[in-house]
């Protein structure tokens, strides 16, 4: 069966091999190695002018990458962990999203950053974190999260060839040797139609119900791994309490699009927003107040689970308790059903 890690190769296989101009660039991305995850493995053997491995600089691969897709290139950059993209803020939000609008729409900046993010694999405070929310927001600046649903190398495929715009791609690590699930043949599960996404439409939208149940009484809205969970909450919550919720899995963050959401709340008026990164500022809380404003005092009720407002520790044990988990899911919808 093929995984999430395997359908991103695949692709970057694909790419490189129809297109001369996507090129890759990275720390380590080169064979045998192939990159920290293995996403890039094989790409220079076969393509060895397009794989460019770089200097330990996150600012300065971005930097040339930029010049690279204002030249009419499609490039990928690998930033080996994402704990780094701090360290190309400056190039993404004073430079490559402004651009476009500095020079009077005469340049497009078609450049994707992928990188991994996520806990759960004992790495510790600086290599464990989920900081996409830093750049959530700005302007001209399209984030993607793919998950084990559909076909995530599509999903980065279109990135590199049909959006012109930048995009931060994010992968979560558990989610790599993930196996991916096709939505039409899901055994617990039936997936319900989703309004097109308004702004990337190559962006999908899952909205999941458990299988031949009542109507749900709550929407659950999650991305990445935290999609997984809580797919394994919903199921736990369906048969150990008969508590039954529809779920929303995005694939796009930003710019957001709520109308999944809000589609999903006319059914159930219940909202439960899940996330791996820090419960403040997050990407929850944009979801929330999106939903706040739009449903007022209709919405009956709405809550955020997200990971505690601390560093990620090494320990497997206080990893776990730092990072939220089904059972949080779980105790979250109990409070706000029953």
């Amino acid at each position: 069966m093929t995984t999430v890690l395997e359908s991103l190769n695949t692709a970057l296989h694909h790419l490189l091999d129809s297109d001369t101009r996507v090129l890759i660039l990275g720390e380590d991305v080169l064979d045998p190695y192939g990159g920290a995850f293995k996403v890039t493995r094989g790409l220079s053997t076969k393509f060895p002018d397009r794989v460019l491995t770089t200097p330990i600089s996150e600012a300065g691969m971005v930097g040339i990458a930029a010049g690279m897709a204002m030249r009419d290139l499609r490039p990928v950059v690998e930033i080996m962990f994402g704990d780094f993209v701090t360290l190309i803020a400056d190039q993404l939000v004073n430079h490559i999203t402004k651009f476009r609008w500095m020079y009077n729409d005469q340049v497009r900046v078609p450049l994707v950053i992928r990188t991994p993010m996520g806990g759960r694999r004992g790495y510790g405070p600086t290599h464990s974190q989920t900081l996409e929310k830093i750049f959530l927001g700005i302007p001209g600046l399209h984030i993607l999260a793919p998950c084990d649903l559909g076909d995530p190398g599509q999903l980065l495929a279109d990135a590199i060839l049909v959006d012109d715009e930048p995009v931060l791609f994010i992968e979560n690590k558990l989610l790599y040797l993930a196996p991916l699930q096709d939505t039409t043949t899901l055994t617990d599960f039936s997936l319900v139609s989703s309004p097109s996404p308004a702004v990337l439409d190559y962006a999908p939208v899952y909205t999941l119900i458990i299988r031949d149940a009542p109507p749900p009484t709550i929407t659950l809205v999650a991305y990445g791994y935290m999609a997984t969970l809580a797919r394994e909450a919903a199921w736990k919550l369906a048969f150990e309490h008969e508590i039954f919720s529809e779920l929303v899995i995005f694939t796009q963050l930003a710019p957001l699009d709520p109308e999944p959401i809000f589609a999903s709340l006319q059914r159930t008026g219940r909202l439960l927003v899940i996330e791996e990164g820090t419960l403040a500022m997050g990407w929850g809380a944009e979801v929330l107040a999106r939903a706040a404003e739009a449903f007022g005092s209709n919405l009956q009720a709405a809550r955020r689970i997200a990971a505690c407002q601390l560093p990620i520790p090494a320990s497997e044990p206080l990893e776990a308790s730092v990072l939220p988990e089904p059972d949080d899911i779980i105790q979250a919808v109990k409070i706000m059903v029953i």
